[in-house]
């Protein structure tokens, strides 16, 4: 119980801590990226400054001022490799450009980031800008052309890759050490809650123990009195009678709770009580005492043997399991009814399915029916005195058998508990 708890809360733990690494890296990655479109644009945005002053120049001499011109203002912060000028003029004809880097699209004032149809050219980054000048008195500017510059991203995206590499490589180192400090702290969490469960199977063991030798002095006590009738008062045999049933009600339950206490959590019987054993003799016995039962209430009990096997375990405790199925499958089938207990197997493991045609489970109440004292409101009013620890009990026995149960069922249908045990490695019965 508490290894899957321990595991359930380090995994919640892990995907808590994943989310927040992930939430954490992608922030950083986009300040990192936003930073470096605000670099690039303030620095094509600057050059573009520089270089708006020479359109007149260029709309005058052409490429010769470019290749002939000693003082070009931008060649300290121009990179010809990764960056591209144009100059354009009032009707956005191209009038010069330098550089490696262009787009094809017509000069519109803005930035704009494009990406090329060829997946071999790197997407770039643009601003243009209009260039304007003062032609009156009156301060009236009319345009004079356009400036474009424009910017590779081949580092800019090669910066952001790397960037998620080591954010990536750090995601997961840190969830390495993450998963390391997790188990640690399940492992301190837990550890209060094994204690309380280890002190509340302790307490329900003795107070159990301490309560069988009072009930065993009522009980006693009752039978003395019962087997000598005329010295009960007429009045008051109907009040013993349900003293006796009370008690005995309680000796049950006192019964259940330190087998369920000794039992919960326990490893395989050892090995005087581990022993090969025949399902299908336990299984024949179980129907031929209960058959008598089944007759009274008009059912029809049938049992199928499919295979036969043996299984190694404790006699006594997988009869009390098959038995408290078998028993609510008949308590809880209306006459006229079946009751089929089937024994087959699957693989290396014996299966038993009984199966009834009683009033069945509602599909919200299937995940409790294995909790202690549970019983849903229509099992409570067909079955009175009853305990509601019989199927923790059988959970419990089929657990330390290396087994498992499991229930299906449908309201006014019935229900199908099945079994699943290891079989015996070492023989199977002919």
């Amino acid at each position: 119980m508490f290894q899957g708890l321990r595991g359930r809360l380090l995994l919640a733990y892990l995907i808590v801590m994943e989310a927040i690494l992930i939430l954490f890296s992608l922030g950083i990655y986009g300040l990192f990226s936003r930073s470096l479109s605000r670099q690039l644009d303030n620095k094509i945005l600057t050059l573009a400054e520089i270089v708006a002053p020479t359109l007149s120049r260029v709309d005058r001499q052409g490429k010769r001022y470019l290749q002939y011109s000693a003082d070009i203002p931008w060649q300290n912060v121009f990179n010809a490799k990764e960056q591209g000028i144009e100059w354009f003029d009032t009707q956005k004809r191209l009038l010069a450009h330098q550089g490696i880097t262009f787009s094809r699209l017509p000069p519109e004032p803005g930035f704009l980031t494009i990406r090329q149809q060829s997946p071999t050219l790197p997407p770039i980054r643009t601003v243009t800008l209009f260039v304007s000048i003062d032609r009156s008195t009156f301060n009236q500017r009319s345009l004079q052309g356009y400036i474009r510059i424009s910017q590779s991203l081949t580092e800019t995206e090669k910066e952001q890759s790397e960037l998620l590499w080591n954010l990536g490589i750090t995601i997961i180192a840190t969830l390495g050490l993450v998963t390391l400090g997790g188990f640690w702290l399940t492992q301190k969490a837990v550890e209060p809650l094994e204690e309380s469960v280890e002190q509340l199977k302790q307490f329900t063991a003795d107070a159990s123990h301490e309560l069988r030798g009072p009930l065993t002095a009522i009980k006693a006590s009752i039978e003395v009195m019962q087997n000598h009738p005329e010295r009960i008062h007429p009045k008051d045999v109907r009040k013993l009678g349900a003293i006796a049933s009370a008690t005995n009600q309680m000796a049950h339950l006192v019964q259940d709770l330190l087998f369920l206490a000794r039992t919960e959590g326990a490893k395989m019987p050892s090995e005087a009580d581990n022993l090969e054993l025949s399902l299908n003799h336990l299984l024949e016995d179980l129907i031929e005492w209960l058959e008598p039962l089944a007759q009274e209430k008009e059912i029809t009990l049938e049992y199928q043997e499919l295979a036969k096997v043996a299984v190694m375990g404790d006699s006594g405790q997988l009869a009390r399991l098959f038995s408290n199925l078998i028993q609510n499958a008949l308590q809880y089938t209306s006459e006229k009814g079946y009751v089929i207990v089937r024994l087959s197997q699957h693989h290396r493991q014996a299966r038993v399915t009984v199966e009834d045609t009683g009033i069945g489970i509602a599909p919200e109440d299937l995940p409790l029916v294995f909790n202690r004292f549970w019983r849903a409101d229509k099992a409570r009013s067909r079955r009175e005195g009853g305990t509601g620890l019989g199927l923790a009990i059988s959970q419990a026995i089929a657990q330390q058998h290396r087994g498992k149960i499991t229930v299906s069922s449908e309201l006014g249908v019935g229900t199908c508990f099945e079994v699943c045990l290891p079989i015996n490695e070492t023989k199977t019965l002919k």
